[in-house]
């Protein structure tokens, strides 16, 4: 018996492309150019330049982008 299922269409358990940043191999990396330049527009756009530090890893970037894009979607 095979299964017929396709664990890209349809994860089961859910996938794994959303890892804690954590769990990330290359979390301890320097951030990307894309994570430097979004965290920068979110930073000035809050007025939160402090946010916004250029030596971050890839992992720490990250959860401040996740951080400051919840802000931007809070009520209120």
């Amino acid at each position: 018996m095979t299964d017929d299922t396709n664990p890209k269409l349809d994860p089961d358990p859910k996938s794994n492309t959303e890892k804690d940043p954590d769990d990330w191999v290359s979390g301890g990396d320097p951030m990307t150019g894309a994570q430097a330049s979004y965290l920068k527009t979110l930073s000035e756009e809050m007025d939160l330049p402090d946010a916004f530090e250029p030596g971050l890893d890839k992992a720490e970037a990250s959860r401040r982008i996740d951080e400051l894009k919840g802000r931007l979607s809070a009520p209120g």
